[in-house]
């Protein structure tokens, strides 16, 4: 549970600076945010990405009032791309090797890509925890 708050006081802190109109900070440090331990997409949803997009993942999260940009709704992802869920795309994006084109603006959500892969059990589980997110986001698309 510390690590939890520890976690949402580090990305709070990284989204309050981006929300306030600085130039986007550079990547959370894996050597500060710290990973938990689950590989579990839901439970990682809940750690990492719920403070913005929500519990829901409609993007009512608790920091999502203080962003200059709306978080997305991820529940609506298959609906906006003619019904299928944009699984290699989704991973790219939570991994930071999406390119932001030009109208999207700056990319405003962190890198996670980097802290999903710190080492642990010696091994890098970081593109597994990547794709068991974007898993969980493909299981709870509105029909």
């Amino acid at each position: 549970m510390k690590r939890m708050i520890v976690l949402g006081a580090v990305g709070c802190a990284l989204l309050a600076r981006w929300a306030g109109g600085q130039p986007p900070a550079p990547p959370p440090d894996p050597d500060t945010v710290k990973l938990i331990s689950s590989i579990d997409g839901a439970t990682l949803y809940r750690t990492y990405c719920a403070v913005c997009h929500g519990s829901s993942a409609q993007g009512r999260g608790p920091m999502a009032d203080s962003l200059k940009v709306a978080p997305t709704d991820l529940t609506r992802l298959a609906i906006h791309n003619g019904g299928e869920f944009p699984l290699a795309r989704v991973e790219k994006v939570i991994a930071g090797d999406a390119e932001v084109t030009k109208g999207h603006g700056t990319r405003s959500m962190p890198v996670w890509g980097p802290i999903f892969s710190q080492i642990a059990w010696d091994q890098d589980l970081g593109r597994v925890r990547i794709r068991n997110v974007a898993l969980y986001l493909r299981s709870i698309q509105t029909k």
